[in-house]
């Protein structure tokens, strides 16, 4: 199957920053020049945040990984569990059409897909919310007839019950995943013939439906709020999303005087950092290259043909020019570099820059000379 990019682009893509924290974790598992190793989860963690993968979204995990557009494109473009496409703002549904789902009534659900939805896959509803698509066997096959939803299989479906069930999802309820006609799970559908002990003490549903009923996030994507990151690997367990609680418990265990002076010197700092854009300055530039001709800016780790070109745009075509730049003119930087804002500090160009204009090699600028980096 030809899978293309959406025709209609966003002009620019970015993480959150709970989603940017996490993407940044998943990076620090790999050592130096491997960073690629990340593609498919930041990959996915793009879908999971906009519900499909833009353009913009592929080129700026590229950039992020220091690899080349294409090899980010051929991943996005292989597995179709990436959509290249827009989908439905609810749910995208995933109609299971092999063999023992087709044979047992997948049919049927493709016709509601088609009545109730779009008349084509891939294609969204009038009001945005749903799209679908009819995709290989999902593995639920005693289950059949099924289709994956969010993250969740609902499995045993008829068309009446799954008309009832999108119906039930464009009005905001939370579905419950699983089986849709009283099975526990995979067992015969007359009722066990074995281990019907397990009866007496199982949950009211399956280990898999249960943990989505418990949790409550079945239809919602992973939007970083879910769990703490976790970075063992690097002897720390930093968690964004969760500090103001942690921070809020400290003081809490100490004496009253001393934890209550904490929190007002600490709310005292934001102001001076929001200073900082402020006194942001544009760095002193050239017109042109010096007689010896441009340095080779993509030396720089983070700095790839668009950026060297940005860069040159700017006036900056020297090692020792970025090296030079304070922090004033750094934050001025970030903010300039259109589609790639905050890139110079947080890959430290100017650390990079200062040993390569003293004639020092840094790791990346020794793979860059080697051919590794494409």
């Amino acid at each position: 199957m030809l899978r293309r990019l959406h025709p209609e682009q966003p002009a620019s893509f970015e993480f959150t920053p709970a989603n940017l924290a996490w993407a940044k974790g998943q990076i620090s598992k790999y050592p130096e020049g491997r960073q690629a190793s990340a593609i498919i989860p930041l990959l996915w963690r793009a879908q999971e945040q906009e519900g499909w993968l833009s353009r913009p979204a592929i080129e700026h995990i590229a950039e992020m990984l220091d690899m080349a557009y294409i090899r980010a494109l051929e991943v996005a473009t292989f597995y179709f569990m990436f959509q290249l496409q827009p989908v439905g703002s609810v749910a995208h549904i995933q109609i299971c059409g092999t063999t023992s789902c087709m044979i047992c009534g997948a049919e049927e659900l493709i016709r509601v897909c088609k009545e109730k939805i779009a008349p084509n896959a891939h294609q969204l509803s009038a009001d945005g919310k749903f799209s679908w698509e009819e995709v290989e066997c999902l593995g639920a096959c005693t289950n059949a007839p099924m289709a994956q939803i969010g993250k969740d299989y609902y499995e045993d479906m008829t068309a009446e019950g799954f008309s009832r069930l999108l119906d039930d999802m464009a009005a905001g309820k939370v579905p419950v995943p699983g089986p849709q006609n009283g099975r526990y799970a995979a067992e015969p559908l007359s009722g066990l013939t074995s281990l019907k002990d397990f009866e007496s003490g199982r949950t009211k549903h399956n280990g898999s439906v249960q943990r989505a009923v418990d949790i409550g996030d079945t239809l919602k994507r992973i939007d970083g709020t879910e769990v703490p990151l976790l970075t063992p690997w690097l002897g720390k367990s930093p968690a964004p999303v969760a500090t103001p609680r942690k921070a809020a418990a400290k003081p809490a265990a100490k004496p009253a005087a001393k934890p209550a002076a904490k929190p007002e010197r600490s709310a005292q700092k934001p102001p001076a950092k929001a200073a900082a854009p402020e006194k942001a300055k544009k760095p002193r530039s050239l017109s042109a290259p010096r007689k010896g001709g441009a340095d080779d800016l993509k030396m720089i780790k983070g700095v790839g043909p668009k950026l060297e070109t940005l860069l040159h745009g700017l006036g900056f075509f020297h090692f020792d020019q970025i090296a030079k730049w304070t922090a004033a003119e750094l934050a001025w930087v970030d903010d300039n570099l259109e589609g790639f804002k905050g890139r110079a500090s947080r890959d430290g160009w100017t650390d990079q820059a200062a040993i390569l204009a003293k004639g020092g090699q840094t790791e990346f600028s020794q793979r860059v000379k080697k051919g590794d980096v494409y």
